[in-house]
């Protein structure tokens, strides 16, 4: 069943997460959980959802990052369990980046290009992946999440948070060039 997103404004965007315990992995309410963010990440057409954002306190999230499973498919969802950005490329790229609750608003954010992230998957079982590009830009999305971090806060300036609608006005080109 979708879970009601939390928008703009609400305390739990901001609060400290808790990390899951393992044995808590495998229960039928946190499967529950799991199964519910991701109707809710794939009703609301997004590219990741964390924890907070359903209005819960465990640092957990999803990201779509994975490959289709049948061509010209959407890409898979992956879910993250206590997940720590363990090491991060110097290299940087800006890009707008949207959010679930706030998806009138698009935010240029400046974030490493790659990164490596340690997690539980949704078995429990200990996972490393490395990222690069959209996918590694996804998962430090949501991370920010986990830490009541949201892209208004990474903006250089509000000059650099701008309404979704009016994108294409402000650059007055492609809408995902990068502005200076």
């Amino acid at each position: 069943m979708p879970l009601t997103i939390a928008q703009l404004g609400q305390p739990i965007l901001r609060g400290a997460t808790v990390e899951v315990p393992v044995e808590e992995i495998a229960s039928p309410s946190f499967q529950q959980f799991l199964n519910d963010t991701r109707d809710t990440l794939r009703d609301a057409g997004g590219a990741g959802l964390a924890a907070p954002q359903v209005f819960d306190r465990r640092r957990v999230f999803l990201a779509a990052i994975l490959p289709p499973s049948e061509p010209d498919g959407e890409p898979e969802i992956e879910t993250f369990i206590n997940p720590r950005l363990v090491g991060a490329s110097d290299e940087r790229a800006e890009a707008w980046e949207g959010c679930l609750s706030f998806p009138e608003l698009l935010v240029l954010v400046s974030r490493p290009l790659a990164v490596r992230v340690r997690y539980l998957s949704e078995r429990g079982e200990p996972c490393v992946m490395d990222l690069i590009d959209f996918p590694a830009r996804v998962v430090q999305h949501e991370h920010d999440h986990l830490e009541g971090i949201l892209t208004l806060d990474r903006a250089k300036s509000s000059r650099h948070i701008v309404k979704a609608s009016e994108i294409d006005a402000f650059l007055g080109k492609d809408p995902f060039s990068p502005v200076s």
